[in-house]
């Protein structure tokens, strides 16, 4: 349902798999494919259950999709004010993703439940961006991948592929 501008939005309530309800402006939800879908069938008049998202990461999500409504609804301005609105919405983002490694990963649980494709392209950019220039080792230790290769085992795969470990 859209409203004219200027009017008042219409309210979707949500509900975490903690049973804490979040109420927000519809344009804010459908940043979420998944809301959005249920939005158009008519399922949204009532509460709509997140059993698969905390209340925790609710929170961080709603904030950031409200966040980039807001700065989807400033594009309009002049090209200056447009600038200085992409400069704060990569700090927004920035600021965002400092987070601990384990609620990126519960972010990007959640935003794949919820469809919030510009979410998860910024946590796997972001994560990807912490594993550049990592080595095998580092990596596993980053993500406490356990080393399940034989002594022998690894030394046959490093010589198979010598190239990729001249610099490890």
């Amino acid at each position: 349902m859209s409203s004219s501008s200027g009017a008042a939005q219409k309210k979707i309530v949500v509900k975490s798999s903690d049973g804490d309800i979040f109420e927000m402006d519809e344009a804010v939800a459908s940043n979420s494919l998944t809301i959005k879908n249920m939005i158009e069938d008519g399922c949204a008049d009532d509460v709509i259950p997140l059993p698969n998202v905390n209340t925790p990461i609710l929170a961080m999500i709603i904030q950031y999709c409200k966040h980039h409504t807001e700065a989807a609804a400033d594009k309009g301005a002049a090209a200056a004010a447009k600038k200085v609105s992409e400069d704060s919405l990569i700090d927004f983002d920035t600021e965002f993703m400092d987070v601990e490694q384990c609620t990126r990963f519960d972010l990007l649980l959640a935003a794949n439940y919820l469809n919030i494709k510009s979410l998860m392209d910024l946590i796997c950019e972001t994560v990807a961006g912490t594993m550049k220039g990592k080595s095998p080792v580092e990596l596993r230790e980053m993500f406490n991948i356990e080393n399940d290769f034989t002594p022998e085992e690894e030394e046959k795969f490093r010589k198979d592929r010598d190239w990729k470990f001249e610099n490890n």
